[in-house]
């Protein structure tokens, strides 16, 4: 049995090691191949936003990708890969892919446990109490100006009428109306002034705070019905593993030789 010319055999063997190269590729666009690797990262994006797999998806992607390819030719023939501003921002593009692979991979290793999330589950139940308020406020810059609108309110004078004149944009037009709302969503000193009043009462001190001087009125306050723990489950976790990569960003911060 003759052997095959060795020409022939380095040709063969070439041929079957491209094959599956070949057979990993999308589509070729002006004899340059996109692989296919490209393709099922951009379907996995699109199915991870709700996309169901389909061949229309997948004509669809491959399609992109071939109006990408041919665009990044044009833009090659310009020399634009050349052009200072925009090789930084495909190094900061770059980046972005490597850190986000990155920052996957430490929450995967790094998992944020059901009991992790049902004891901060607990923890903010607990800050938030079992009471939620519904208050009017006048915000003002000085003391003696709060301690005026005080005056006028024990005289009869409308809460609404001279709450136009607080400093809270936000609920000046409102008459003061801060609506339902949780004392931990306040600043401390509001919070403990507001819980002391009764029902229809008016604070008969202003109230101190970093934003200036507070009168408060309580209209109501009801039972507070927190949400069940399986409703908020996700977004606690979400939340969790937030803040392990921010605990984790800060500590290699910490460590790094910056000059």
């Amino acid at each position: 049995m003759k052997t095959l010319p060795s020409r022939l055999v380095v040709s063969l063997f070439a041929a079957f090691v491209a094959l599956p190269a070949f057979a990993q590729t999308v589509a070729t666009v002006n004899g340059t191949a996109i692989p296919q690797a490209r393709a099922d990262v951009m379907i996995s994006e699109q199915k991870s936003q709700g996309a169901p797999e389909s061949e229309q998806l997948r004509n669809a992607v491959k399609e992109e990708l071939v109006r990408r390819e041919i665009l990044s030719q044009e833009a090659r023939k310009k020399g634009f890969e050349k052009n200072g501003s925009v090789q930084a921002q495909m190094e900061l593009a770059r980046q972005a892919v490597l850190i986000r692979a990155y920052l996957q991979d430490f929450v995967k290793t790094h998992p944020v446990t059901d009991a992790d999330v049902k004891s901060e589950y607990d923890k903010i139940k607990a800050q938030l109490g079992d009471k939620e308020y519904k208050a009017r406020h006048i915000l003002v810059e000085k003391e003696e100006d709060a301690k005026a609108i005080i005056a006028k309110l024990e005289k009869g004078e409308k809460f609404e009428d001279l709450a136009k004149q607080s400093k809270d944009p936000g609920s000046r037009e409102k008459g003061g109306d801060l609506g339902w709302a949780n004392p931990a969503g306040f600043v401390k000193p509001f919070a403990e002034a507001l819980t002391k009043l009764e029902k229809g009462k008016i604070t008969t001190t202003p109230v101190k705070t970093d934003f200036g001087y507070h009168v408060i009125k309580l209209e109501d306050s009801r039972a507070l019905k927190a949400p069940a723990f399986d409703e908020v489950k996700g977004q606690l976790k979400q939340r969790l593993e937030q803040q392990s990569v921010e605990r984790h960003i800060a500590d290699l911060r910490a460590k790094a030789a910056v000059k």
